[in-house]
């Protein structure tokens, strides 16, 4: 991928003041981190999308990008960097579902280094040259299940998931640091799913619902 000043910056539709608007909308939907929403204004969405969809990047909905999977809307991205970085800063996160690579791309702003996982090697290859064009140098990839994290980079401060498990899978309990904070829809794609922060203290896990979404189901195995 080769990307010039002139697209990066986007135009029309995909112009800074239609990134201002979409920082507006999370706003109002109640997104207080003025952190996360600067960076959600600058990092260029419509480069993580086809380029037929680039006119709708910045619309607060979740957008196709092959192999069954999507781009999660701009509020949930929001929403749930906002709650993984809600008590303080985090120098270690995993992404389990790397996807597009949007959700790094966010992340990588705001945290020391991002360590995100994928198991469709297609989409895998495709976030990769968007983060080589874009310089995110802090973004560390890995073609593997995610459901068993990435354990030699282990333990993270932060764990995001962006597909939905029907339980946590305990590799990733297991590679939280003590005082580290996850962020995970749980629940069946045909169920109501559940948002859950869960922060891991000397006593043991504590799980809160925050509520509810609606994501791709989380899948086992490599494509």
């Amino acid at each position: 991928m080769i990307l010039t000043a002139h697209s990066i910056a986007g135009v029309g539709m995909t112009s800074q003041r239609t990134r201002n608007r979409m920082a507006d909308r999370l706003r109002d939907r109640g997104v207080v981190d003025e952190r996360v929403i600067e960076t959600m204004a600058s990092v260029p969405r419509h480069l993580f999308v086809d380029e037929a969809m680039a006119t709708r990047a910045y619309e607060d909905a979740s957008l196709p990008i092959g192999q069954g999977q999507t781009i999660s809307q701009p509020y949930a991205v929001a929403r749930m960097t906002e709650l993984l970085l809600a008590d303080g800063p985090r120098e270690r996160v995993l992404e389990v579902g790397t996807g597009s690579g949007y959700q790094a791309a966010v992340l990588s702003r705001l945290v020391d280094n991002v360590y995100t996982v994928e198991r469709i090697k297609n989409l895998l290859d495709r976030a990769r040259s968007r983060f080589k064009a874009l310089e995110y140098r802090n973004i560390h990839t890995r073609y593997t299940d995610g459901s068993w994290g990435w354990a030699s980079n282990g333990p993270f401060d932060g764990i995001i998931v962006t597909a939905a498990p029907r339980s946590v899978p305990a590799a990733l309990y297991e590679q939280l640091s003590v005082g580290g904070r996850m962020v995970v829809p749980v629940g069946a794609r045909l169920e109501t799913q559940s948002l859950l922060l869960i922060t891991r203290t000397l006593e043991g896990f504590h799980e809160q619902r925050m509520h509810d979404v609606k994501f791709v189901p989380f899948l086992s195995g490599k494509s």
